[in-house]
């Protein structure tokens, strides 16, 4: 087990100028867009090789160009069509088109993303090495009947809170506009998706002076009262001149300013929508720069879902059949694969061999999770309390809110010890309550062997959120790690 003493961590935050020093100079040396599949980043090497500050750049440009859920699917797909990856329509059968050392992904809703790579050793009833998590974030939505009256020559436009968004840390930003657009056209008369981003702010919420005595904290009506003021320039965004094509649209606020390096040595990351598109980006990346050796033979997958912070319960989410159907659809394809190029007798579809797959399998649900807060100690549970800039956090929850147990525990710190990762530890104190991920629904579901991971941050659920610069690629190295050696540390195991 590893043992995170006072010296150790200390060591590690005395060095971290001189870490950040050299990441400062080597994200200077980048392009302005970084493609981490074609770019010189993208390697096939032992986790323990991998510089995690080789990745902050390129996560700083992906929480800048991609700022709702629809977006990052659209970067997601672009990224493993570069890789060799091969898209599976649902509506599609997938007789014949799986195949061991084959890599695949599927999309739900255009919202939520499964990617896998089968091993090339892979055999029916081999286990499935996956990471979940989610890429929705907090935001505030148009209303389908957006249109409000103008008042004092302003124009505003009607929103609703998606998950909590609109508290006090959205008053008073440069706000933009982007998302999805349904779209018909007039001469076919088909109906297609487009999606828009405007590239600058163009709403606030603005407070109200303390000279009225009217405080905007607590006071003020969501409803009446929080509408920004918006334009409405979408169509011309997107080139459409007759706006009767345009059917509906799913457009969010977002805030405007870009992801950036701060802190005196550049050691922190501030940007908005850190939860989740930390560690669903580091879980990605770590799948691209999986190895795929010729005796591997589990499947390794990554599953990010929309709608986790209102519940997972839509069809894209977590409690939906996503994830389960998709492991199923697989494990039939491969087996109808392995029956057709062999006279040897196999095993039949059904639930034994997806039970015997399940019981093979081992998922890690990856949220970020609470970094110790140096303004507010209270809050924080001795030892129990990650820093950034070390490592991800193994999440532990009596009330079962999070999933790892002694076992799961155990299993990942082999898992960073083989990788050259250091594994922190987080439990609230017994007077808080602890928030929730996808994990204990979906291990529940499919019956796995399953833990709770996070990449440490500062102010959860703000509209803009602190991380670590290294943790991106401390993140993705930890997550490569555990793809790369879920089936020798699983071998290890007395039955």
């Amino acid at each position: 087990m590893t043992r995170h003493t006072p010296d150790y961590l200390g060591a590690r935050s005395s060095s971290l100028s001189l870490r950040s020093l050299a990441l400062e100079q080597s994200v200077a040396s980048l392009p302005r867009r970084v493609d981490p599949a074609t770019e010189g980043i993208f390697k096939k090497v032992n986790a323990k090789e991998l510089d995690p500050g080789a990745f902050t750049k390129p996560y700083l440009d992906f929480m800048t160009e991609n700022p709702t859920v629809f977006h990052a699917v659209a970067y997601f797909k672009e990224q493993l069509g570069k890789a060799g990856y091969k898209e599976l329509p649902s509506r599609d059968s997938w007789q014949g088109k799986l195949e061991p050392g084959g890599k695949y992904f599927v999309t739900r809703n255009s919202s939520s993303i499964i990617s896998f790579a089968v091993g090339k050793a892979y055999k029916p009833g081999n286990g499935v090495a996956m990471i979940a998590g989610h890429i929705d974030a907090l935001t505030a939505r148009l209303k389908p009947t957006s249109t409000k009256p103008n008042k004092d020559g302003y124009l505003q436009l009607g929103i609703a809170q998606y998950a909590g968004a609109l508290n006090e840390t959205w008053w008073d930003r440069d706000l933009s506009i982007g998302g999805r657009v349904i779209v018909r056209d007039a001469e076919t008369g088909k109906t297609t998706v487009k999606l828009a981003k405007l590239d600058w702010p163009i709403a606030r919420i603005p407070t109200l002076a303390p000279h009225f005595g009217i405080g905007m904290m607590g006071s003020n009506n969501r409803e009446t009262q929080a509408p920004p003021k918006l334009v409405k320039l979408i169509a011309s965004q997107l080139n459409i001149t007759d706006y009767s094509t345009i059917l509906n649209w799913e457009l969010e606020l977002f805030d405007s300013q870009p992801a950036a390096l701060g802190g005196l040595d550049k050691e922190f990351i501030f940007a908005g929508r850190i939860d989740d598109k930390l560690c669903s980006w580091a879980a990605f990346m770590a799948l691209l720069h999986a190895t795929d050796a010729d005796d591997e033979g589990a499947i390794k997958l990554v599953a990010l879902f929309d709608d986790e912070e209102i519940g997972s319960l839509l069809r894209q989410g977590a409690r939906g059949n996503f994830l389960p159907i998709t492991i199923e659809r697989a494990v039939e394809s491969l087996l109808l694969a392995a029956s057709s190029s062999s006279t040897a007798s196999k095993p039949t579809f059904g639930p034994g061999l997806l039970g015997q797959t399940f019981a093979n399998s081992f998922l890690v649900s990856s949220d970020v999770t609470h970094a110790a807060h140096p303004n507010f100690s209270q809050t924080n549970l001795a030892a129990h309390s990650p820093r950034l800039n070390v490592g991800v956090a193994l999440c532990v929850d009596a009330s079962a809110h999070m999933t790892t147990d002694s076992v799961s525990m155990a299993i990942l710190d082999r898992v960073a010890a083989l990788a050259g990762c250091v594994n922190q530890r987080h439990m609230i104190r017994n007077d808080s309550r602890s928030g929730g991920t996808v994990g204990p629904m979906l291990s529940s579901a499919m019956g796995v062997k399953a833990a709770d991971v996070g990449i440490p941050q500062l102010s959860m659920h703000s509209i803009r959120a602190t991380t670590g610069s290294l943790d991106p690629g401390l993140g993705l190295k930890f997550y490569k790690g555990f793809l790369d050696n879920w089936e020798k540390v699983d071998g290890e195991w007395v039955a």
